[in-house]
């Protein structure tokens, strides 16, 4: 018979296709994400466009960008050789830091931003000092991205510190990121953890920035007060200071972003890249959660895909807010698979899929974006123990606008520690008495547990390994020589000197 509209004449109705099945399953799960979202009190703008990056995941859009749909940015113009720009611009210009961070990954329960890296002085003390220095001369606005777990403790931080910048705290200084609620990989619904209901969220990524300046009524706010320009970038990065040659290239290009990026070497290899979408031209970013693997070979090719993003980006409001229809900028799906509590060891719980956005990945839904090429003392992170140990070290020092920089005469020291320094907490174990000397340091390697005594010195390139994990731990000492059982010191072959190690109290090389 004549079939219509799925049936045939005198049938029975054909049965729904898989995929007709699964979209009405797909609306009523993302139904139950609304409601979750909705009770937790999240802006409607915000869950709408969560539930847009949920059910594009649900179609099988797992933010995969092939090699063969970029093509390589080979050329890019160099900040050196950009002009100073007006310092006017300063007035109507806003420095934004994402500060929504825990430090989880470096062992740490608070604001990352609060961790002590120069002296008695935190992430937070240097940006304050930053700020409280631009405005001996200009009215810079400050303001910080915060989320539910960063947001109380940086407060209090600003209220007992620097007063000046805490008293406008709600209505100048503070706006919240959102949060998301993790997808259960088996069922593909809003996963249940009733012993922890906080691992039932996670944060949505610092591409949540634009949503968040929306739903906080942020962005409005600016463009009513008189604020056209908005640098933003990571609190942990202490290089990202105000440059009026960015912000007055910003001005006078009219691009809607400006995105600082650096020369990728061997060490950035497995970070996202710079590219340009093929055939069209534009500017876009692909994280290593974004490759195929078949295209990992390509993605950590260095002379091939020569920029990183180093998450400073400069935003023109203004055309930010016109881009933005409904309050939501659409930005590529990153899609990160985790365990609902990954910080319990006994019971981490079943596998859920974290959908996650990124702040710079905006470049190719902001026509006209453009990038800079920028040197790496704009890109100084801390990430990790390692960089946290040269930094605490005399190889740096806090300059005039309260950046640190290499001291006068330093080696740029290269830090390899084993998962033995993973978190702060292991880092500090082992320097009581403060990180040694690095400033003629090279590169240090350790691997298993020390303990560095006083007043030690590394010079040039030191691997220092202890394969006991029986014993007591051993103590360095001095400016390094000798040995003991399965432990080792190489050095240069001209290093004569006496490197006494121990369980035993330290005594220091006559």
């Amino acid at each position: 018979g004549l079939k219509c509209c799925g049936q045939s004449r005198g049938l029975r109705s054909i049965a729904p296709r898989p995929f007709q099945a699964f979209a009405s399953v797909r609306m009523a799960y993302s139904a139950e994400f609304r409601e979750k979202m909705a009770a937790a009190g999240l802006h409607e703008v915000f869950c709408e466009g969560w539930v847009q990056l949920y059910e594009k995941f649900c179609d099988g859009d797992k933010g995969m960008i092939p090699e063969d749909a970029i093509e390589p940015v080979t050329e890019l113009p160099e900040l050196d050789s950009l002009p100073e720009g007006d310092a006017e611009l300063l007035g109507k210009t806003v420095v934004l830091k994402l500060n929504g961070g825990l430090g989880t990954g470096m062992g740490l329960d608070k604001a990352k931003s609060l961790l002590k890296v120069k002296g008695d002085d935190t992430f937070l003390d240097l940006i304050a000092k930053q700020i409280l220095k631009l405005r001996e001369q200009y009215p810079v606005r400050f303001m910080l991205m915060n989320s539910f777990s960063t947001e109380d403790d940086t407060r209090a931080f600003f209220t007992e510190k620097y007063p000046e910048i805490a008293d406008a705290w709600e209505s100048d200084v503070s706006f919240m990121q959102n949060m998301s609620p993790k997808v259960d990989a088996e069922t593909k619904k809003p996963v249940s953890w009733p012993e922890k209901p906080g691992c039932e969220w996670c944060p949505p990524g610092h591409g949540d920035i634009y949503a968040a300046l929306v739903c906080s009524g942020k962005l409005d706010q600016l463009l009513d007060q008189g604020y056209e320009y908005v640098f933003v970038s990571n609190s942990d990065n202490l290089g990202a200071t105000m440059d009026l040659r960015l912000l007055g290239y910003l001005a006078s290009t009219n691009a809607p972003m400006l995105m600082e990026v650096c020369v990728r070497g061997e060490d950035d290899k497995k970070g996202g890249h710079l590219a340009m979408q093929k055939g069209s031209g534009i500017l876009t970013l692909r994280e290593s959660a974004q490759c195929p693997k078949e295209d990992e070979k390509a993605f950590q090719d260095i002379k091939k895909h020569t920029f990183f993003n180093t998450n400073n980006l400069w935003l023109n409001l203004k055309l930010l807010k016109e881009a933005m229809v409904g309050g939501v900028l659409p930005l590529p799906l990153i899609v990160n698979e985790k365990k609902v509590d990954p910080s319990s060891k006994e019971n981490p719980g079943p596998k859920v899929y974290q959908l996650e956005t990124a702040m710079g990945a905006a470049i190719s839904s902001l026509p006209g974006s453009q990038a800079i090429c920028v040197p790496f003392e704009r890109f100084a992170p801390v990430k990790t123990c390692n960089q946290l140990f040269a930094l605490r070290s005399d190889a740096y020092v806090i300059s005039e606008e309260f950046k640190p920089v290499l001291a006068e005469g330093a080696c740029k020291p290269v830090v390899d520690f084993d998962d033995n320094y993973k978190m702060v907490p292991d880092l500090e174990a082992a320097t009581p008495n403060g990180v040694p000397s690095l400033k003629a340091c090279k590169k240090i390697t350790v691997k298993g547990k020390v303990i560095f005594g006083p007043k030690v010195e590394i010079r040039g390139e030191v691997a220092i390994l202890n394969g006991d994990k029986e014993g007591p731990t051993p103590t360095i000492t001095g400016t390094i020589k000798g040995s003991a059982d399965k432990l080792r010191i190489l050095r240069d072959a001209d290093d004569g000197e006496v490197h006494l190690l121990g369980a035993a109290p330290a005594v220091s090389a006559s």
